[in-house]
């Protein structure tokens, strides 16, 4: 007997279009033999439509209700946050990926660094602003530049600036306020952004794959465009020593346990230039799935091939309930 499953996409966040080309992805590479697939579709503007027809909120509801399990393909707020997680929660159906609080601790790259700062993990230095508030003279001082404005609720590099001169803060300020009206500004680290995927097996086992490098070709960092129009290439592995290589997988299952995550997270560092601890940059506890996006990218190269990838984060959130949070190993793959 097919499992039933939901593949829930779109959203009302500025990633609306990531959510669909991740869902695309997903679609694409589920074993329909082992799966009866239900569309769930958030648009822009709220509406929801189930295989391609428009339903009214509450019987979109009782449609994910009546599955085996959920695969939200949901980035950014309204998705990303904990929303939907607690909206399934409260359903009380299965769903893959990070319950509530680690979706929405996630989300806030303040709250996060703080988590991770107070268990000994190294983040870059900020300042986050709340709305109306500006960067002081003595924050700019200790900062330096160059510095990266960003929103702190947000994903996909949306909203964010690199600011080399400070007559560029108030652009990059207001480019930011219009993802979240909070936002933070980062000091710029120089060194290699080398991204860790880490992956629960439905066993409870954490694994970390192999490290990932980032290399942008034709932008300033990495960018939207660079993430999702080609602008990047990604050395996988990266070309480190093993005590290295080592030091990233273990930081990032630490950063996985801190936040309280099950199932996924992608971590990315930065390897700062003539140093050997990493910094922490950012962690994404539903990194994209498309096929341009690093987390499927990682797990290939350790020889879980899509398809397969996604049978264990299906079969994860199925097994959760007797589960729980039980972890019965942790294990590197070079």
């Amino acid at each position: 007997m097919s499992t039933r499953l939901a593949v829930l996409f779109g959203g009302r966040s500025g990633e609306h279009e990531v959510s669909r080309r991740s869902a695309e992805s997903i679609l694409a590479h589920l074993d329909r033999e082992a799966y009866d697939v239900t569309e769930v579709l958030i648009e822009r503007d709220g509406r929801w439509a189930v295989n391609g027809s428009t339903l009214t909120f509450g019987a979109a509801l009782e449609v994910l209700r009546r599955q085996d399990v959920v695969f939200p393909a949901l980035h950014g707020p309204y998705g990303e946050d904990g929303t939907v997680q607690s909206m399934l929660e409260f359903l009380g159906v299965a769903y893959v990926g990070n319950g509530v609080f680690a979706s929405a601790a996630g989300m806030d790259k303040t709250i996060t660094k703080r988590l991770l700062t107070a268990e000994g993990l190294r983040v870059a230095d900020e300042v986050s602003l709340r709305p109306g508030e500006d960067l002081s003279a003595a924050d700019r001082k200790w900062l330096g530049l160059p510095v990266f404005v960003k929103p702190r609720r947000s994903g996909s590099s949306l909203g964010v600036s690199k600011v080399d001169d400070w007559s560029q803060l108030p652009a990059a300020i207001a480019l930011a306020r219009e993802s979240d009206s909070r936002i933070l500004v980062e000091r710029a680290i120089r060194g290699r952004e080398i991204d860790v995927a880490v992956l629960q097996f439905p066993d409870g086992r954490i694994e970390a794959g192999p490290p990932l490098e980032i290399n942008v070709s034709s932008a300033a960092f990495f960018d939207y465009e660079a993430k999702y129009e080609g602008g990047a290439v990604f050395d996988i592995p990266a070309k480190l020593d093993p005590d290295a290589t080592q030091m990233l997988q273990d930081r990032a299952v630490h950063a996985f346990r801190v936040l309280g995550c099950r199932a996924l997270l992608r971590v990315d560092f930065f390897l700062p230039h003539g140093e050997t601890e990493p910094v922490l940059n950012e962690v994404n506890t539903f990194p994209g799935f498309t096929a341009a996006s690093q987390y499927p990218q990682i797990w290939q190269r350790a020889g879980i091939e899509f398809p397969v990838l996604l049978d264990i984060l299906i079969e994860g959130a199925l097994r959760r309930p007797a589960m729980g949070d039980r972890v019965v190993a942790d294990r590197a793959v070079r």
